[in-house]
């Protein structure tokens, strides 16, 4: 409601797509990217300052004063400035831990979701064309982009395979770690005289 009312800035963003990472500037009314995506009205956004990184290229990248990107395209964004929720626009949400496939990335953070509903049914209420995702990491072991910790993404609802509930597990909890074995090694073994 007020955002409409705001005068237009650039934001600084990352948008990954299946092929490119382009980086560049949007000028928006919008704070948030996810409200940028979300809001686009013909499909597309256009940038200013362009930088297009190939995945797998081995040349160098090339630069564009202005570049129209297809949102259908694009796997997910990244602001380079985190932004606040305005506290008279804040509407009570909870946050859930969360894997996001977005083939070739992952993508693991936290959702909001409405609250006094069980997970399947919240799950099934998160609509929008870009799901924000905030305490995010992504990566991407196919395309050899390494971990990438930042305050949040905005997904692309469309392109995402799997969104599920996520908890860390660490996979040798539970197994003996063989101190046992270790200690008969090191007073020479259970015959040891």
């Amino acid at each position: 409601m007020f955002e409409g009312m705001a005068s237009q800035s650039p934001v600084t963003v990352t948008l990954y797509t299946d092929a490119y990472v382009v980086r560049g500037r949007i000028q928006t009314r919008h704070r948030r990217l996810t409200d940028v995506l979300n809001q686009a009205e013909n499909g597309f956004v256009v940038l200013a300052d362009v930088t297009l990184d190939e995945f797998g290229s081995h040349g160098s990248a090339m630069q564009a004063e202005y570049a129209q990107v297809n949102l259908a395209a694009v796997l997910f964004g990244v602001s380079d400035e985190p932004v606040e929720a305005l506290p008279e626009l804040r509407t009570p949400k909870v946050s859930e831990q969360a894997l996001i496939t977005v083939p070739p990335f992952r993508v693991i953070g936290r959702i909001h979701l409405l609250p006094g509903r069980d997970l399947r049914d919240a799950l099934d209420e998160l609509t929008g064309r870009f799901i924000p995702v905030t305490e995010a990491t992504y990566w991407s072991e196919t395309v050899g982009e390494p971990q990438t910790s930042v305050h949040a993404v905005a997904v692309n609802h469309d392109r995402a395979q799997i969104l599920a509930p996520h908890r860390a597990v660490d996979p040798w909890e539970g197994l003996a770690r063989g101190d046992a074995h270790i200690a008969e090694f090191e007073t020479g073994g259970p015959n040891a005289a």
